[in-house]
């Protein structure tokens, strides 16, 4: 069986990646793995990637990763997760269609990897001096998923390593993929919060393309609790459909059944509506041209967000019913848990 949940059709490299043993030791795996390789001035201007039509450039961009170096002090701000992101990868080889990623990175949403992992870190260190004696939350996937680059970078590892160390910092990243073996054996000190995004079988097998299923991610949430780190779930983007309920509380009962019941005081769930753009709609449409996405406007309450533009949600009275719905699962199957928020 592969470590590698990801191989790129091709990749692209910045000459002065090479002079970090990062950058050299992803310029050989690749090279072992016959990818071919081409060398880039610039991580953010990448050409050469093919696709005549919108869908054939998104995967095509999909295909590609670009190794460089991340410059600049400046980390920005996650809310209401986290105080800052940290900028380890961006993109993720996933193509879900509703992702948001969709409408910011571009027509070639190519993956990113960065081999100045340790200057990330003293960026990082940086932060939470700053912010003392508060304790300083920082995510890991506020722009990616990083764990199916991890083969390549062992960025993960190094980052849940360098937290275990700070008593007034933590570290949390969320993931739709299970290659997680590489990272059960650090001693994380309980700084580092390992996050799944679940939903159900419908929406998973409907519009999560190239991600794992959802009793793999269950198999790999179990992996993660026993290694002791403390566990959260996303489930999101819900949705309503017919049965919905029925496949949702099947979610739960599979969860409850597979996770250590002495750890459940320990988890936290986010919950997370479906909600698009106008612009989401129209890039996710010109990508995935058959959607079924529920997407109509008139079905949806426009609502205006905090940066300067709004979004579709479900009305009130159907986020009223889904809101006790999904309060009814945590109190029936994990009431010991923390339910962080819903949205």
């Amino acid at each position: 069986m592969s470590i590698y949940p990801y191989i790129p059709k091709r990749a692209f490299i910045e000459p002065d990646a090479l002079k970090y043993p990062l950058g050299q030791k992803i310029y050989k795996q690749l090279s072992d793995l016959h990818v071919p390789i081409i060398e880039t001035s610039s991580h953010n201007r990448i050409t050469g990637i093919p696709g005549k039509t919108p869908t054939e450039k998104y995967y095509e961009g999909k295909n590609t990763l670009v190794i460089g170096i991340k410059r600049g002090n400046t980390f920005q701000t996650c809310k209401p997760s986290a105080h800052y992101q940290l900028p380890l990868t961006t993109s993720c080889p996933g193509k879900c269609e509703y992702c948001y990623l969709n409408t910011t990175l571009g027509k070639k949403p190519y993956l990113r990897v960065y081999v100045n992992v340790d200057e990330i870190l003293d960026r990082t260190k940086q932060y939470i001096i700053d912010r003392l004696p508060e304790t300083t939350v920082f995510e890991g996937a506020a722009t990616s998923d990083p764990l199916p680059t991890e083969p390549f970078t062992g960025s993960l590892a190094k980052t849940i390593k360098f937290f275990s160390l700070e008593k007034n910092a933590r570290f949390r990243f969320v993931t739709k993929f299970t290659n997680v073996d590489s990272l059960l054996n650090i001693d994380h000190q309980g700084n580092t919060r390992f996050r799944f995004s679940l939903n159900s079988n419908h929406v998973i097998n409907s519009y999560e393309h190239s991600t794992a299923s959802l009793k793999e991610r269950i198999k790999a949430a179990h992996k993660v609790s026993l290694a002791g780190y403390p566990l959260g779930f996303i489930i999101g983007p819900i949705m309503q459909y017919e049965g919905y309920q029925n496949e949702y509380t099947e979610l739960f009962e599979h969860l409850s059944d597979t996770l250590n019941p002495n750890l459940h005081n320990s988890l936290a769930f986010e919950f997370i509506t479906h909600r698009f753009t106008s612009k989401a709609k129209n890039q996710i449409l010109e990508v995935f041209p058959s959607s079924t996405l529920p997407m109509d406007e008139v079905n949806r309450q426009y609502k205006y967000g905090q940066f300067g533009y709004g979004k579709y949600i479900y009305p009130k009275d159907k986020m009223k019913e889904l809101r006790v719905f999904f309060e009814n699962l945590m109190a029936k199957y994990f009431p010991q848990s923390e339910f962080t928020y819903f949205v």
